[in-house]
């Protein structure tokens, strides 16, 4: 046919077409997230030095002691078990950001890790997860017509019994599971578990082998699998590393060469209730060993992809349901609670600490939590953005709405990111304080979009006090607590990466 004088042809659909427009965006990128199931103890991992006095008063009989603490600046440092991270710290190759949690947090492991795997609010119920909204973007006629010439790989990996609620899509799961290391290896070499020499058993061997060969994407991880192997020395050889099991795997497939874009791996035991620590040697215990063997896993799979020579195009990051109360119980571990540092690892981030310590009242009871300094979802913006090359549009689809960037990936060269730098922003103690019921707000910022919620001690959003755009320089606020009951609240102030932080206290 013709239009307006060219020809013009018109294609049914098929293979070739599907591979022309599989992607979105084309990138070689891959993103591996480590979960750590039960609640990490944030507090123990990245421990606030400038607060230390005020956390002996509230942890006493759990606190590391402060000459065993790695220190990473002369405000923050790490637990004595992180040696593997501080080393990766030291070389510009880990970032922390504090304080990272969601308004109004859940207490409960399953509601609060479907917040974080959906990206939901906390009064929303979503059936889809972020990275699953995101491949589904991505890819939006999976599966039909996967694999293909342009995608021949899964979509997403992940290691484990059941694939994870933050890889559903829209309307199916757009990543699949290797069930443990082991199956791995021998969906790798064609090898079933052995089976009894009985005519049950002859019938068994033959569906386990009739189930690996029917696997979609058996061919293509074999094939990855066999173009690769493990550089790295340095994974533990202990049966009970099994994160460093999983990685090992990770960094196989993709030194092999698979496009896949996410992998998730985990690790449990984080539900610290109890004997969190060994009295009298508070650096060891069940924390500790925990957090060995995360160090040691992340330090020899980032060792292992950098002799591989694909470590420019991994970024890695850890994630807990929820930290930790300040208090301590009395059964030597720490309770639910809510905001907790995230690490984020790899040649790509940008190394340091995003965030300030958190506050630590002097006085702290079981009801104490900590507010949180950045929305969870702005993590995965700035991932999905920066590593990803994900536009805001497609941005805002994924996550909902709109979240402010943090710098955790590293600019390209030649790309500049909005100057808002530490001292274009501050957030002045609020006067009169104490106040009853309103008191005076002052705060600099630079030029943009500007947020400032009010917390209560239990960590809890009670009020929104501005947010939108704000010239750059100096502007007052009231805030007017005539709604709140007496108490000691937070004041966080956010404009980009910038986080400030006051405590103020009602009194009636």
């Amino acid at each position: 046919m013709l239009i307006g004088g060219f020809t013009v042809k018109a294609f049914g659909r098929s293979p070739l077409l599907e591979s022309l427009v599989a992607a979105a965006t084309e990138t070689d990128r891959v993103l591996v997230l480590i979960q750590l199931n039960g609640g990490n103890d944030g507090l123990n991992t990245v421990i606030p030095l400038s607060e230390y006095t005020n956390l002996s008063k509230a942890r006493a009989g759990i606190l590391i002691p402060e000459a065993k603490v790695l220190k990473l600046t002369d405000a923050t440092g790490l637990h004595p078990s992180l040696s593997g991270l501080a080393d990766l710290y030291a070389n510009g190759r880990l970032a922390i950001v504090q304080s990272v949690g969601y308004p109004n947090p859940s207490y409960s492991h399953f509601r609060a890790t479907d917040i974080w795997l959906t990206a939901s609010d906390a009064n929303q119920n979503l059936s889809s997860g972020w990275m699953g909204r995101y491949l589904n973007e991505e890819y939006p006629q999976f599966p039909d017509a996967y694999p293909n010439t342009v995608m021949p790989d899964p979509l997403a990996i992940q290691i484990g019994s059941s694939i994870s609620p933050g890889l559903q899509g829209p309307e199916v799961s757009m990543g699949m599971t290797i069930t443990d290391p082991t199956k791995f290896y021998q969906l790798v070499t064609g090898m079933v578990d052995p089976a009894p020499n009985t005519p049950a058993g002859h019938e068994l061997t033959f569906i386990r082998q009739v189930s690996q060969q029917t696997q979609q994407y058996a061919a293509v991880i074999k094939n990855a699998a066999s173009k690769a192997a493990n550089l790295s020395t340095r994974y533990p050889s202990s049966p009970d590393h099994t994160l460093g099991d999983q990685l090992k795997v990770v960094a196989r497939l993709i030194a092999g060469g698979l496009k896949t874009r996410i992998y998730v791996v985990t690790l449990g035991g984080f539900d610290t209730h109890s004997n969190q620590v060994v009295a009298g040697a508070t650096e060891t215990g069940t924390h500790a060993t925990l957090l060995g063997r995360l160090s040691k896993a992340i330090a020899a799979f980032q060792d292992d992809l950098a002799l591989l020579k694909v470590d420019h195009r991994v970024v890695g990051m850890t994630f807990s349901e929820f930290g930790r109360r300040i208090l301590s119980n009395a059964s030597g571990g720490t309770d639910h609670g809510s905001a907790a540092p995230l690490i984020v690892f790899g040649k790509g981030i940008n190394a340091g600490i995003i965030g300030s310590n958190p506050i630590i009242p002097s006085t702290v009871t079981a009801a104490n939590n900590l507010p949180m300094q950045y929305d969870f979802r702005s993590v995965y913006a700035s991932i999905l953005r920066d590593w990803f090359g994900v536009p805001q549009q497609e941005l805002e689809s994924v996550l909902l709405r709109g979240f402010q960037s943090l710098p955790i990936i590293a600019a390209p060269t030649g790309v500049g990111r909005t100057a808002i730098t530490p001292d274009s922003v501050t957030l002045r103690q609020n006067y009169p304080n104490p106040f009853n019921p309103s008191t005076r707000l002052q705060f600099t910022v630079a030029d943009g979009p500007v947020q400032i919620k009010l917390f209560n001690s239990a960590g809890q959003e009670v009020m929104t006090i501005r947010e939108g755009s704000y010239p750059a320089g100096t502007h007052e606020v009231w805030v007017d607590g005539s709604s709140l009951s007496s108490g000691v609240y937070y004041c966080r102030l956010q404009q980009g990466a910038e986080v400030r932080t006051i405590m103020m206290t009602l009194i009636r």
